[in-house]
């Protein structure tokens, strides 16, 4: 394509600025002859004018690709009848690519990301040692959140959205006001890395789990630890307090799950079948319960309660595995990833577990089938965490690539 008389000087001068700024004489020079520049000539207009050109084009091919994306994606959708999110029922509606949003600014591994129950907020936490808040609709960052002192393994918001709790590698939980972005609270007790929080459902007390093998029950009125749980013969990776409160599940590089009555600390139920380290588990929500039992079985069925509680768990094995709590025993497994499982969360309806692992995808499993649904290529290296929020059609994943992406379901 030509350019008019007007654009090709100005990018002869752009041309002349850049072999000036980069010391390259000679070049200039020769490049002056050529395109019969004056020598003495220095507009300041044309300071940096080619490398802001340079960086706006790789910008607009970027934005072109990720438009690109998004087409064929549609195309595919009409040309298999896939129906619009209009079209589909809310309890149908599962993330598709591409992401909605790439949230960057983290400067290390994301290891948790965490929907607010109230507002267009997500939390995320890092091994950078902070945690930072983003509007997930808009795209754009909020806040950080700076205090800890070494990574921050894992994030929690009480059922208000007014708290936020954090747990650490410096063996310190902090409590944050998210209305003033301020640490209320520091919470010492456990001996070693600090690797889940989860608060109770009536949210005055807080529960934590350890490298130090234990689980700890904290009062945040007082700031006090009330309880001590323990059980698990090495690392307490991530714990889990059921809806109704009364119980804490727990996950181990013991290659155990435990179930815990959290009031006397009594065992509940020990789960063996993980042969690697148990890296996350969640509770089956009450909609998941009827797909659940249908998934088990009709012999299975005659033996457990059909309102369960229900508890599924992931590990290093690959695998995703379905605990009945009530009767201890295992009822499925989900098999597809090509690598660790890293977290877990149940659709709001009950219908799909999505699971992210460290194979970059997330998986959408449909549970009454026992099969993948669908997979979603999330990431450029590990993903480490995901969340489904509870009445928007939104899914948030985090990856050791250093960035949160926003998923749009339909």
């Amino acid at each position: 394509m030509a350019l008019a008389n007007k654009q090709r000087d100005e990018l002869h001068h752009a041309i002349a600025d850049y072999l000036n700024t980069c010391g390259f004489h000679e070049a200039l020079e020769a490049f002056r002859k050529v395109a019969d520049l004056p020598v003495s000539e220095n507009d300041h207009k044309y300071n940096g004018l080619l490398e802001k050109k340079w960086t706006s084009v790789v910008r607009l091919q970027k934005k072109n690709m990720e438009l690109e994306s998004k087409l064929q994606e549609l195309e595919r959708e009409m040309r298999h009848g896939a129906p619009t999110r209009e079209q589909r029922k809310p309890e149908d509606w599962v993330p598709r690519g591409p992401e909605l949003h790439c949230l960057t600014g983290h400067r290390a591994s994301v290891l948790k990301v965490t929907f607010h129950p109230k507002y267009s907020l997500l939390a995320s936490c890092s091994e950078d040692a902070s945690i930072k808040i983003w509007d997930y609709e808009s795209g754009e960052y909020e806040k950080t959140l700076k205090g800890h002192t070494d990574t921050v393994q894992d994030i929690a918001f009480d059922s208000t959205g007014d708290r936020l709790a954090s747990c650490s590698a410096d063996m310190s939980i902090k409590l944050w006001d998210m209305a003033s972005y301020t640490c209320l609270r520091t919470l010492h007790g456990h001996d070693h890395n600090v690797s889940s929080v989860a608060f109770a459902p009536n949210g005055q007390r807080l529960l934590s789990s350890s490298r130090d093998k234990s689980i700890k029950v904290w009062e945040l009125s007082t700031g006090y630890c009330v309880k001590t749980i323990t059980g698990h013969t090495d690392w307490v990776r991530k714990i889990a307090v059921s809806p109704d409160g009364k119980l804490v599940a727990s996950c181990s590089n013991d290659h155990t799950v435990r179930v815990f009555l959290i009031e006397t600390r009594e065992p509940k139920g020990e789960f063996h079948g993980h042969e690697h380290v148990v890296e996350c588990l969640t509770w089956a929500p009450s909609t998941a319960h009827g797909y659940i039992v249908e998934a088990a079985g009709a012999d299975a069925a005659k033996k457990i309660s059909k309102t369960g509680p229900f508890l599924l768990s992931g590990g290093r094995d690959k695998m995703l595995r379905m605990w009945d709590v009530g009767s201890g025993t295992a009822l499925f497994v989900l098999s597809g990833h090509d690598n660790w499982v890293r977290g877990l969360v149940f659709h709001p309806f009950g219908k799909y577990i999505v699971s992210a692992s460290d194979d970059k995808t997330i998986r959408i499993w449909d549970v009454k089938n026992k099969r993948c649904h669908k997979t979603l290529d999330a990431h450029d290296h590990f993903c480490t965490t995901v969340d489904f929020h509870k009445s928007n059609p939104y899914v948030i994943t985090g990856s050791v690539d250093q960035s949160i992406k926003v998923w749009e379901c339909r």
